[in-house]
């Protein structure tokens, strides 16, 4: 997300709540602590992180020369749904699915190319810059990624040039920022932006204007603390400065191109929106009333792609007119300059007491990169070469760790089915007892009226 789109989106709640609105999604649930510092939160954040990373690796595996980008899109958002609906089945309102459909945007697209079933097919070709893009939520805590591959590289033909320069600079330029997010560091928002730019420049790249890395809550996809990449004159003037604190979680979105780091759209249909916070407006047509209210239902406050309605005609006309009375905010397909690369990465990163937890991205693959850059200044090599969380110490106590790794949160995927199998045995049981009880108490009742009725007959003889 841009800042524009940010600061158009805070302008209509505004206005929203001198006119009257409906209910915000962030409401949805009984939850009394939404941070991390719960372990139940923390958990949830990191199953949804499980389902990014694993998601993601399979549709990076299926980047191939002659691959469809708009199957391709269709398949990682079946599978976040696939794996997010295997979770909390017993529980109703519990809430999960995609909180970012996937997009697959090449070369000098900047983001959000997610095609329709219905628009001719574009299919991957050899040498090109591929950057996925996707994300899942549990619960309302969302987990998003982004990474960014050449097709056809491997170790025998390594990517080298401009590709390569963009890659490891948007790269560690994410590393860079999370290193900056540590309270104790006492960073400010616009400090991060400034460094940002001079960590890119090293490359020979500039980061795209005006995107934004930023807070997440729960079913709150961007938050109020942002930190703007590459801001404009208008965005500096509006940016609020801002530090950062423990038990908070970011979206670290990280876009770099080998150009001036200028984006606009282009001809391409915009197929990602997201329903406006608290907006209320009578729309005139049926498809679009029912365009909203599926959208509603099938995704509250997450963006999502109209690929992923069953008939593209009335989303289509739908979501032009909820974005045109601002019910619905676009997520339009921007474009840096013809023959220039982009490359993002991004990540979901948890700021715990003793250190940053990076919950979902894919290290860089720098056995197929050949970069002929290297970094001399002093300050960036530090926060490189920096642990995320410091080294345990022997025999040391503190605080107990969170640690975030895919063993772990796949145990946690098996303990909450396990508990769920449990559960269901126990009403199972429970069930069956009842039952046993109602027939004992049946044959009670049954036995004294027989001997009663001897007793009765046996006087009559005698």
């Amino acid at each position: 997300m841009s800042a524009k789109q940010k600061t158009k989106q805070r302008d209509l709640s505004s206005d929203s709540s001198k006119s009257g609105s409906s209910k915000n999604d962030s409401s949805v649930g009984d939850v009394k602590d939404t941070s991390p510092a719960s372990d139940k939160v923390f958990n949830k954040y990191g199953m949804a992180a499980e389902i990014v990373n694993t998601v993601l690796k399979e549709i990076l595996a299926e980047l191939k020369v002659d691959a469809e980008i708009g199957q391709l899109c269709s398949r990682g958002d079946a599978r976040i749904l696939e794996l997010t609906s295997n979770l909390f089945k017993r529980e109703k309102n519990v809430q999960k699915g995609i909180a970012m459909p996937t997009c697959i945007s090449i070369d000098n697209c900047v983001c959000h190319f997610s095609p329709l079933r219905s628009e001719p097919p574009v299919l991957l070709k050899e040498g090109q810059v591929v950057k996925v893009d996707l994300g899942a939520h549990v619960d309302g805590y969302i987990a998003t990624a982004a990474h960014t591959v050449v097709i056809g590289a491997n170790r025998d033909n390594k990517v080298t040039g401009k590709k390569a320069n963009v890659i490891v600079s948007a790269y560690n330029v994410m590393e860079m920022v999370l290193r900056m997010l540590k309270p104790e560091k006492n960073f400010k928002n616009v400090e991060i932006s400034e460094k940002m730019g001079k960590l890119a420049k090293i490359y020979e790249t500039t980061p795209i204007e005006n995107m934004l890395s930023h807070n997440i809550e729960r079913f709150k996809p961007v938050g109020d603390k942002q930190i703007i990449q590459n801001p404009g004159d208008e965005q500096k003037s509006k940016s609020e400065k801002c530090t950062f604190e423990t038990f908070e979680v970011y979206t670290i979105d990280v876009l770099i191109s080998t150009g001036e780091g200028k984006s606009k759209t282009s001809d391409a249909r915009t197929t990602v929106f997201k329903k406006t916070d608290d907006m209320v407006y009578n729309l005139k047509l049926k498809a679009s009333r029912s365009f909203f209210h599926e959208a509603q239902q099938k995704f509250g406050s997450m963006p999502f792609s109209i690929r992923d309605f069953e008939d593209e005609k009335v989303a289509k006309v739908g979501s032009t007119e909820c974005a045109k009375h601002d019910l619905m905010q676009p997520y339009p397909v921007l474009y840096e300059k013809e023959g220039d690369y982009v490359a993002q990465f991004k990540c979901t990163a948890i700021i715990m007491p003793n250190g940053i937890y990076k919950i979902t991205g894919i290290p860089l693959d720098n056995a197929i990169l050949k970069c002929d850059v290297k970094i001399d200044n002093n300050e960036f090599l530090g926060l490189l070469n920096e642990p995320l969380k410091p080294k345990k110490k022997k025999g040391g106590v503190g605080e107990k760790e969170k640690e975030v790794n895919n063993k772990e949160i796949e145990n946690n995927l098996i303990k909450e089915k396990k508990k769920e199998e449990v559960e269901k045995n126990v009403e199972t049981k429970k069930e069956e007892k009842k039952e046993n009880k109602g027939e004992k108490l049946e044959v009670k009742k049954e036995m004294p009226k027989k001997k009663n009725v001897e007793n009765k007959q046996k006087k009559k003889e005698g």
